[in-house]
């Protein structure tokens, strides 16, 4: 059996510069391809499309994972922006819920990275706090702290111990979506990670894994994917 081929979603800049071009593109983060690398799987990157695609294209791959980024514009929870909160992304956030939503549908392995994370719960009808301090090293730099794990969850499973991460946001889950369960907090209550009991392997963290050394988070993703795959073969 092959390598699972996990989804990632991207971010769709207007304008980047490379020699004498400056062009619109679909851009990932090298630190994504190469965690999932390292975890064991293969990387195919999913430029925001028509939502209306997005079963189609989750039916081709073994996981799928919603990258950090732009914060989720807060009409989508039924909230008026917050001064502090950042630039619409309106395709961005059409795109991943769609991914979401078929990723749900087919039972496809999950994981939501910080952006990720508050996207899923807002999909499910969650709402999220606009802003809050304390979760960065400062402006553009990654800070770190650490998180708890819920005995008894997924995330738990995974990482049963205390974890250091390495941590970028200032936003993060309010009101808990229904059917969502929280599975690891911050020392000062932040939920940290949630997770959707059931069939299927879904898990949001509020970190950035791709920012660190440990891959046990991607690896439990690949895994899950490699199962899902051996199932349907057999």
């Amino acid at each position: 059996m092959g390598r699972p081929l996990i989804g990632v979603s991207t971010y769709w800049e207007s304008s980047v510069r490379w020699g004498v071009w400056d062009w619109p593109a679909a851009l990932l983060p090298a630190y994504y391809p190469r965690l999932v690398r390292a975890a064991g799987g293969l990387t195919a990157m999913l430029p925001p499309d028509d939502p209306e695609t997005a079963a189609e294209v989750v039916a081709r791959l073994d996981g799928v994972v919603v990258a950090g980024g732009p914060d989720v514009e807060p009409v989508r929870y039924g909230a008026a922006r917050d001064a502090r909160t950042g630039p619409p992304a309106p395709e961005r956030d059409a795109w991943e819920s769609a991914l979401i939503e078929a990723a749900l549908a087919s039972g496809t392995p999950l994981l939501g990275i910080c952006r990720g994370m508050q996207l899923l719960n807002v999909a499910l009808g969650g709402t999220l706090v606009q802003h809050l301090d304390g979760h960065t090293g400062g402006h553009g730099v990654v800070g770190r702290h650490t998180v708890r794990p819920v005995p008894g969850t997924l995330y738990a499973g995974i990482e049963p111990d205390e974890a250091s991460v390495p941590t970028y946001h200032h936003q993060a889950v309010d009101r808990l979506a229904e059917g969502l369960v929280v599975s690891a907090r911050a020392e000062d209550g932040t939920v940290e990670a949630v997770e959707l009991p059931g069939a299927a392997w879904v898990l949001g963290v509020q970190w950035h894994p791709e920012l660190g050394e440990d891959t046990k988070v991607m690896r439990a993703l690949v895994a899950a994917a490699q199962a899902r795959t051996a199932v349907s073969v057999s």
